[in-house]
């Protein structure tokens, strides 16, 4: 297995790179296409939506036939997405596509899980953020490059660069290895309670409620900073680079503090995004609050690391599917929300994130003890505190 972390990681880096060629320009090119600031909020959303619905199935499949085969099915489906994102001349047939694309997230779940698997001596965190971090690397780079072929080119253009590499990637992942499917445990009375700790119930909800509130402002950042702040192309470019930077920075330096600890300061990042991109005055804001930003969602790797924690590992597919699937549903939510605040006034969704922050920080600390409690559990014997 030496080899399959490297490999993963080489095929993630080549996709990475060419998501971010269009990425963050999303909503920029469902504007050029005519979408309204409520419609753009509508599409991606539902995009969202379907996606999360995607993750418990896919979760309970690796479970049972293999999460290799999940991976595969997420890889070739993405790559059709792209297809027709690049050849699309209206907005319902990109939509259409911009939606599959997004469904293709359904390889999370089993992505998870076999990065789980295959990190042989490397903690848990760490391996998540570090695959994590190297798609984000190359997503950092896509963006720079989507922004100067929008300049120079055309934002349509990037959809094409994009699958040609989507090409190469997938060609780089068929060379991975399957892993063998986990025996389940026996049918006795109280299995899953067992299987599934009722802490784990008690966190998803959390977690829907601190994605929703720190979501928000995401979807329509792009838009804000072009209309109202008067940021050109080649510089949201350079932004939506260092917001997969900061995924790739911040999440690996967070998951080094421990699941729970970079969970929060997680949080944390994402409220100070909203902060600095509503206060600020010059480019040097937009700059760390981008970086910021990638803290943000460096925290969907920390809470999956909090959630295996909580299940046994013969769900752990399952427990991945619906903690992804309840923050998908919550950026649905968030995403339209965003759509309606900001045609009221561009201000708001970032306001909304500054008014309800502190309750989601607040509400961390329900989890302290369990944290604490499994970190003890995973020491060897000797090292435990008497």
């Amino acid at each position: 297995m030496k080899r399959v972390l490297p490999t993963l990681m080489l095929s993630l880096f080549v996709w990475g790179t060419g998501e971010g060629l269009f990425f963050y320009f999303q909503p920029l090119y469902l504007k050029e296409l005519g979408a309204s600031p409520q419609t753009i909020g509508a599409i991606i959303g539902l995009a969202v939506l379907l996606a999360s619905l995607s993750h418990v199935p896919a979760g309970f499949l690796a479970d049972r036939i293999g999460r290799l085969w999940l991976m595969r099915a997420s890889w070739f489906t993405g790559l059709a997405a792209a297809l027709l994102m690049a050849f699309a001349h209206s907005l319902t047939a990109f939509s259409i596509g911009l939606v599959m694309y997004n469904l293709s997230a359904f390889v999370i779940a089993p992505l998870n899980s076999y990065v789980t698997a295959a990190r042989g001596k490397l903690s848990l965190p760490v391996a998540l953020t570090a695959v994590s971090a190297t798609f984000n690397v190359g997503a950092a780079l896509g963006s720079l490059a989507g922004g100067l072929i929008g300049k120079y080119l055309s934002l349509a253009a990037a959809y094409k660069f994009a699958a040609g590499l989507f090409v190469v990637s997938v060609v780089i992942m068929l060379f991975l290895p399957p892993q063998p499917v986990e025996k389940r445990r026996p049918n006795v009375a109280g299995k899953s309670q067992r299987l599934f700790q009722p802490i784990f119930w008690a966190f998803l909800p959390f977690v829907f409620v601190a994605v929703l509130v720190l979501y928000v402002p995401q979807p329509l950042t792009p838009n804000f900073l072009q209309s109202v702040r008067g940021v050109p192309i080649t510089q949201l470019g350079i932004l939506g680079a260092l917001v997969r930077l900061g995924m790739a920075i911040l999440g690996v330096s967070l998951s080094m503090l421990g699941a729970w600890e970079g969970f929060v300061l997680a949080q944390v990042s994402g409220a100070l995004f909203a902060l600095l991109v509503l206060k600020g005055d010059a480019f040097g804001w937009y700059v760390l609050a981008h970086l910021l930003a990638g803290g943000f969602w460096a925290g969907r790797s920390l809470a999956a690391a909090q959630v295996r924690t909580m299940v046994a590992s013969e769900t752990m597919g399952l427990a991945y599917g619906l903690n992804e699937t309840v923050a998908g549903l919550a950026a649905f939510l968030g995403a339209n929300l965003a759509g309606y605040l900001y045609a009221t006034n561009p201000e708001l969704p970032y306001k909304f994130t500054l008014l309800l922050f502190p309750l989601v920080f607040l509400g961390n600390f329900v989890f302290l003890s369990h944290h604490n409690k499994a970190k003890r559990q995973a020491q060897p014997a000797e090292q435990r505190p008497t």
